[in-house]
């Protein structure tokens, strides 16, 4: 019971009473009832639900306002019973409501892939229905079928069949896919799904729930691990030991036990495209074999309640022909106009599959350091394109950060290539397109194109990405000498210019004098001119910078923006400063920097770093 229940009980009423008796919640004057059924014996049995203050505070809202609304309004309301589901109840049982341009898109994918008379040749099954809102449009009742977890929802589908919902009050009933067995299920649905013949005209077409043992919130250190809400069904516990983590997910869950129990029907449904190119859901795609037949994906912005640029995708699956997914090519829906055009003029998204070994971390980790002196440090979250805000260079990396193990030390023997890691991340605007693309293990072609890593060094010396601070301990990353910012006093470390110039010392006089480590490199770096006009961009900052009354001497550029830029009470770094000339400055910076960021863009993809 949710309190969006006891709301419809109260707006479609008169006189403190309520007009619809299919609601699972109805006030009745002064009290609620609900939970009401014909027991065993025959005899009717309800609920009930009293005011703790004799109505007063119920009656002094409802004053306000005048009920009930317009009866032409009265189906769409009920409909919509999932926008009064708290968010945190809406991921855990798939409580989104399906916007009708998609519902009606994938039914024109399932016609195009089943043919034309699809629904009066096939059975579909909404699995996880809600309130059937998936189900509109479609035109043979007596094929369709509809479960859901919550009775209330099944008592809301009812009256939508009152009402002229197109479907049948037998074929709608509660059922929980991740834990009951299917002989609770009616019997004309049971002799369908244990018949191996009559599965094969079976349609499993749902919008499942997309609530994870982890979010967004989790990784950033901003929310609570979900674990109960995963991991306490029963599909739950009979695929944890074979596809690993990816049980996590509920709509996973779905996918797994259709798969196993229902295995020559067609699995047609709303998702995210992580279960496709995934690193953690390798073992879900050793188990998962099956043919993709059509999709599309549009952003999952456009479902009510959902927040963020990331892809949802409508997937198209025969579960009788078997295929490992390697590459899955879908149409892209940009927006509504799009809905119109025939699929071969859409552009097209095509994503990979790839094993644990294929994705980046593989190739970084050849590169960690732990012998020689720390200049800096790479924080690492995952490898999808959606982390990209995580992924920064730092002088003193989070407690956090190091308990998780998402930190690699940036020494000079590894400079380059934790430079080209944080460029490739950063070079690639994120879009909800391509917001689960998975950065990969390059091919050779990067280790002999040094301006491709001279490049990515520059990039990364001046990426917003790199907030090594003096605040922290000495500053290595100063790629100037004192002559040319003009500096007061002399450095604490000429590291990055020497670096640069190729002055590296080769004899090491103390065994922590970083500037003495054993030299890289016997010429100076070469760059491209557009890497020159960034380093001349950077160095008119720094110099301006060098004029401020009492400077920070070493101060690194994360340092100077913060100087001119300041922070808001929430502690964050402004995007503006009030002085014009800095402003003037940065902006020729980043500027020159999105130049630079076109000519690294291209290698990215060529060496493989991206498909």
């Amino acid at each position: 019971i949710i309190d969006g229940d006891f709301y419809l009980a109260d707006l479609l009423s008169q006189e403190n009473k309520t007009l619809k008796e299919k609601l699972f919640v109805l006030l009745k004057h002064d009290h609620y009832e609900l939970d009401r059924e014909v027991d065993a014996a025959g005899m009717f049995s309800r609920k009930s639900a009293e005011f703790s203050d004799k109505q007063t505070a119920h009656k002094q809202f409802w004053n306000r306002y005048d009920r009930p609304p317009k009866e032409d309004y009265w189906e769409y309301i009920i409909g919509r019973r999932d926008l009064l589901v708290p968010q945190d109840v809406r991921e855990r049982k798939g409580s989104f409501f399906t916007p009708q341009i998609w519902v009606e898109l994938s039914q024109k994918y399932l016609t195009d892939t089943l043919g034309v008379d699809w629904q009066d040749e096939y059975t579909i099954w909404d699995c996880a229905a809600g309130t059937g809102n998936l189900l509109n449009g479609l035109t043979n009742k007596y094929n369709i079928w509809a479960s859901t977890l919550d009775q209330q929802d099944v008592d809301v589908m009812h009256d939508r069949i009152k009402n002229g919902a197109n479907l049948l009050d037998s074929h709608v009933f509660q059922f929980d896919f991740l834990n009951d067995d299917f002989s609770k299920l009616p019997a004309p649905l049971q002799e369908i799904i244990n018949d191996p013949e009559k599965r094969k005209k079976l349609v499993i077409y749902i919008n499942p729930p997309y609530a994870e043992h982890g979010n967004r919130a989790t990784i950033s250190d901003h929310g609570e691990h979900k674990s109960k809400v995963a991991n306490t069904s029963k599909v739950y516990n009979d695929f944890n030991q074979i596809v690993g983590t990816a049980t996590r997910e509920l709509f996973v869950q779905f996918f797994l036990r259709t798969y196993k129990e229902l295995p020559e029907s067609i699995l047609a449904s709303f998702s995210t495209v992580k279960f496709i190119n995934s690193q953690n859901f390798s073992k879900f795609r050793q188990y998962f074999i099956a043919e993709f037949r059509k999709g599309f994906i549009c952003n999952a912005n456009t479902f009510d309640n959902v927040k963020g640029n990331f892809p949802i995708g409508f997937f198209i699956w025969d579960l009788k022909a078997k295929s490992e997914i390697k590459k899955v090519v879908t149409d892209v829906i940009e927006d509504g106009a799009d809905v119109l055009l025939e699929s071969e003029h859409l552009p097209k998204k095509i994503f990979y599959s790839f094993d644990s070994k294929d994705f980046i971390s593989s190739w970084l980790r050849m590169f960690y350091d732990k012998k020689n002196q720390v200049i800096g440090y790479l924080i690492l979250p995952g490898v999808d394109m959606q982390q990209q805000n995580g992924v920064y260079f730092t002088a003193q990396p989070t407690e956090s950060d190091i308990k998780q193990h998402k930190t690699a030390t940036i020494t000079q023997n590894n400079l380059r290539e934790m430079s080209v890691y944080l460029a490739i991340r950063q070079c690639i605007e994120p879009n909800w397109r391509n917001n689960k693309d998975q950065f990969l293990y390059p091919n050779d072609g990067w280790k002999s194109d040094t301006e491709f890593q001279n490049n990515c060094l520059v990039f990364s010396l001046f990426d917003g990405q790199n907030k090594i601070s003096s605040k922290d301990g000495i500053n290595h990353w100063i790629p100037f000498t004192e002559d040319e910012v003009k500096a007061r006093e002399k450095f604490a470390s000429n590291f990055m210019s020497k670096f640069i110039s190729g002055k590296l010392k080769t004899e090491a006089p103390t065994q922590t004098d970083l500037l003495a480590a054993k030299e890289q490199r016997t010429t100076p770096l070469t760059f491209s001119a557009e890497a020159q006009a960034v380093f001349d961009a950077g160095r008119e900052v720094y110099t301006y910078y060098h004029h401020q009354p009492n400077c920070n001497v070493n101060a690194s550029l994360y340092d100077i923006r913060e100087h001119f830029q300041g922070r808001n009470e929430a502690g964050k770094m402004n995007n503006k400063s009030d002085d014009e000339t800095y402003s003037f400055l940065i902006k020729n910076l980043r500027d020159k920097l999105k130049i630079l960021q076109k000519t690294i863009e291209p290698k990215i993809y060529a060496y493989g770093f991206l498909k």
